[in-house]
C-alpha cells in the first residue's frame, strides 16, 4: 500500500488564508470518484463529504480525487489484492487551528485494517493544532509532534481496536518546515532537483531500532526473508499494534528545516511506492509537473506517482 504528499515550494509552500471545504462529486461524476474543493471565507462550507480530511472514508471506490489551492490528490485501490477497502489515510488541512500561517500533511499506512490509520487521519489535526497552541519559549515544535504522535496512539489504544498505523506528517509552521515518521513512511525533499531524504525507515532489521526491541525483551526474527518484531510485524514504530505495544513504540522521529527557494517539493509516500522506486527516481517523476503553480499539473503528478505503484492500494496528494 502507498500514500504520498508532494509539497511545491513557494508560493504553494505558503499555507492559504482560504479555508478548506469538501464536495461530494457530482451527478455526471463517476460513483468511484470523490473531489474536494477550496471556498473563499464569504462561502458556508457544505457537510462533509465521504473521503474528506474531516471524515476518512472506507475506500472500495477505485479513484479519488481531492484538489485544493495548495494540494492535490489521487488515489487508486490496487488490483489484484484480496482485501475491499483501502486501508491507507491522509489528511491535508491548511489554517490549522484557525492559524493561516499553519499546515498540517499526513500519510497513514494501516495494516491488519484500517482502524489505526483512520483515527489518525480523523483525530491527529485536531490534536496537533491543540499541542502546537501549548508550545512556548521553552518548548519546541518537534516536541509538539511528538506529544501529538504519543497521544494519538494512547487514544486509539483506548479504543481497544485491532490493527495500527505507519505515519508520516508535514507540519508548515510560519516558514518552517517539521517532517515526522513512526514506521515505513518516507519523506523526501526535492532540492532544486536532487533528492533529500528526512525521514529513516523504522523497520525491524535495522540495527538500532532491534538493539532497542531487544534491551526490552523483545525479539527480531528473520521470517521468510522479512525481519519481524516477535516474528510478526516488520515495522518496530507506528500507531497502535497493542498486542506489541511494548515494543513497537509511537514516537516519532523529526526533522526540521527552514523553507528556503531551493525546496521545490517534499513527497510523503507509504512503503507502496517506496518498494517500487528509489527516492530520485519519484522526484526525477514529479518534479517537471509539480514545480508548476498549476493545479492540473500537480494531479497529474499524482497520477503518474499512482501509476508507478499500480499493484499496491495508493493515494498521492502533490500540495
Amino acid at each position: 500500500m502507498s500514500c504520498t504528499v508532494a509539497i511545491p515550494s513557494s508560493p504553494v509552500f505558503s499555507p492559504s488564508r482560504r479555508p478548506l471545504s469538501c464536495k461530494a462529486a457530482s451527478a455526471s461524476a463517476s460513483p468511484e470518484s470523490v473531489s474536494v474543493a477550496v471556498s473563499s471565507p464569504a462561502q458556508a462550507a457544505p457537510p462533509a463529504a465521504a473521503g474528506s480530511p474531516l471524515r476518512p472514508f472506507a475506500l472500495r471506490a477505485l479513484h479519488l480525487r481531492e484538489e485544493g489551492e495548495e494540494f492535490a490528490v489521487y488515489c487508486r485501490r490496487g488490483k489484484g489484492r484480496r482485501r475491499v477497502e483501502m486501508e491507507d489515510r491522509h489528511v491535508a488541512k491548511v489554517a490549522l487551528g484557525g492559524d493561516p500561517k499553519v499546515a498540517f500533511f499526513g500519510v497513514f499506512d494501516g495494516h491488519g485494517g484500517k482502524n489505526a490509520a483512520e483515527f489518525a487521519a480523523e483525530n491527529m489535526p485536531k490534536f496537533m493544532a491543540e499541542e502546537i497552541g501549548k508550545v512556548d519559549g521553552s518548548d519546541s515544535g518537534e516536541q509538539a509532534v511528538k506529544r501529538c504522535y504519543l497521544r494519538t496512539d494512547e487514544e486509539f489504544l483506548k479504543r481497544e481496536e485491532s490493527g495500527g498505523a505507519c505515519c508520516v506528517t508535514a507540519l508548515l509552521k510560519e516558514g518552517d518546515l517539521v517532517v515526522s515518521n513512526a514506521g515505513d513512511c518516507r519523506a523526501v525533499l526535492s532540492r532544486t532537483g536532487k533528492a533529500e531524504a528526512l525521514t529513516s525507515d523504522h523497520r525491524a532489521c535495522r540495527e538500532d531500532e532491534r538493539e532497542r526491541i531487544e534491551n526490552l525483551g523483545g525479539f527480531v526474527v528473520n521470517y521468510r526473508g522479512t525481519w519481524r518484531v516477535q516474528g510478526s510485524l516488520a515495522v518496530s514504530r507506528g500507531i497502535g499494534d497493542a498486542h506489541l505495544k511494548q515494543w513497537v513504540i509511537a514516537d516519532p522521529d523529526t526533522t526540521t528545516l527552514r523553507v528556503d527557494p531551493q525546496c521545490e517539493f517534499l513527497i510523503l509516500a507509504s512503503d507502496g511506492l517506496w518498494d517500487k522506486v528509489e527516492n530520485q527516481e519519484a522526484v526525477d517523476i514529479a518534479r517537471p509537473l509539480c514545480i508548476s503553480s498549476d493545479k492540473a499539473s500537480r494531479m497529474t503528478a499524482c497520477r503518474k506517482l499512482v501509476e508507478t505503484a499500480s499493484l499496491n492500494h495508493s493515494i498521492f496528494i502533490v500540495v
